[in-house]
């Protein structure tokens, strides 16, 4: 797996190089800018972008500017956004609309390592993870959206972990249910938000994106 760093504070960055090489990954280039950002991902051709929201010149959105870019130059690149606080519109902005191989995590969880290298491998195969706290906050914005609203109150919360890329056995554990309950509470999930398995995109992620849809209509 190859890997782009794209952060402004050194010892975040060089830190988080140092981390992701101990567990064998290839950190293949770092940036302290957007525009170096972009230019490394062009020239080694990552499997996922690591990006910080707010960078030079003005430290707002750079970062989330950078990963929408690098997506639309590079279609199937991954791409993980980190983030020192919960900012709605920049999550929404990156992320709906969009395919699998995106992520938006907060600084915090870069030190809880077992969590932070998981998300990062789900990204890269494909998947998403959302931060809890993002998740939390969507959700709230999210709920006057109609199809939403069909869902029950255990299906919203199937539907929020999915978000934070958790499979089936994940969320089954967290909720303490058995996996046959979460398969069931999927599928009707899927057929409230009226994804058909007829449909050529994946489910799961249409339904996360979905769920996001509605908190970007209401920010």
């Amino acid at each position: 797996m190859r890997i782009v760093i794209a952060e402004d504070d050194p010892l975040l960055r060089e830190g988080l190089a140092l981390l992701l090489r101990a567990e064998g990954l290839d950190v293949v280039a770092t940036a302290g800018t957007p525009d170096g950002a972009l230019a490394a991902i062009d020239e080694h051709q990552p499997h996922v972008a690591i990006l910080d929201v707010r960078m030079p010149p003005t430290h707002t959105d750079e970062g989330i500017v950078a990963a929408v870019e690098a997506r639309r130059r590079r279609p199937g690149l991954a791409v993980l956004v980190l983030s020192a606080y919960v900012e709605q519109s920049f999550a929404t902005e990156l992320l709906v609309g969009g395919a699998g191989g995106l992520g938006y995590l907060l600084k915090e969880r870069v030190g809880r390592v077992e969590e932070f290298l998981d998300a990062l491998h789900r990204v890269a195969s494909g998947g998403t993870a959302i931060d809890p706290e993002v998740v939390a906050q969507l959700f709230t914005r999210s709920r006057q959206d109609s199809r939403l609203e069909r869902l029950s109150p255990r299906e919203r919360e199937v539907l929020a972990l999915m978000a934070e890329g958790l499979g089936n056995s994940g969320i089954a554990a967290r909720l303490v249910v058995t996996d046959g309950a979460v398969h069931k509470h999927i599928r009707s999930i899927f057929a409230k938000l009226d994804l058909s398995p007829a449909d050529q995109v994946d489910r799961r992620v249409a339904a996360v994106l979905h769920y996001l849809e509605g908190a970007g209509r209401l920010a």
